[in-house]
């Protein structure tokens, strides 16, 4: 079972969340997730642990227990639910629209005629 642990303390380490719940039962894995620019904790992490008996009575045991000075909550974690769209990628055909422009700006035009004023039909003296 996975388990969700949020509120950490910014100094814990992954060694001390594995001691926590290692009195409870089997860890499989830990991971504090870290901020990747600064390698600062975001005060939270992941406990995977082998027993899901084991795994629900370090739960209910740990939930809002105070470890170095924060009390921390415990969940069962969620599957990360998959982001829309799937990427980019080259599309046949639709070139789409321009952006929308801002307040009193207009907004941009994409490939298609869109029957309004066109400069250069009224314009001869330029050769395009």
């Amino acid at each position: 079972m996975n388990l969700y642990v949020g509120n950490l303390s910014w100094n814990m380490t992954e060694d001390d969340l594995r001691n926590l719940f290692e009195q409870y039962g089997t860890v499989t894995s830990i991971k504090i997730v870290k901020d990747r620019e600064t390698g600062r904790s975001k005060g939270f992490g992941f406990v995977e642990m082998e027993n899901d008996t084991e795994a629900q009575n370090a739960l209910s045991s740990l939930y809002d227990k105070e470890v170095l000075g924060r009390k921390i909550v415990i969940n069962e974690a969620q599957e990360r639910p998959a982001k829309p769209g799937g990427g980019g990628g080259f599309k046949k055909r639709g070139f789409g629209g321009g952006g929308g422009g801002g307040y009193n700006k207009g907004g941009g035009g994409g490939y298609r005629d869109r029957g309004g004023y066109n400069k250069r039909d009224y314009n001869s003296n330029n050769d395009y």
